[in-house]
């Protein structure tokens, strides 16, 4: 599988969690931006750790919304 990660930029309050924990995949200025790829397990990760729950994972293949 391949995770894809989007960010609800009206939800986002720029912690930074998603940057900490996989820097690859995000970066974070006055919000978090998908800036790259990484390991699925990352991604997933990430978005749990979002305080925010502005992360939204889908699998790429599927379509299927994996988180949250």
């Amino acid at each position: 599988m391949t995770y894809v990660p989007h960010i609800d930029e009206l939800a986002c309050a720029a912690h930074g969690d998603c940057q900490d924990i996989a820097p690859d995949v995000f970066r974070v200025d006055d919000i978090a931006v998908v800036i790259g790829t990484g390991p699925d397990d990352l991604i997933l990760k990430a978005a749990q750790a979002c305080p925010s729950a502005a992360i939204t994972v889908v699998d790429s293949t599927s379509g299927e919304t994996i988180y949250p």
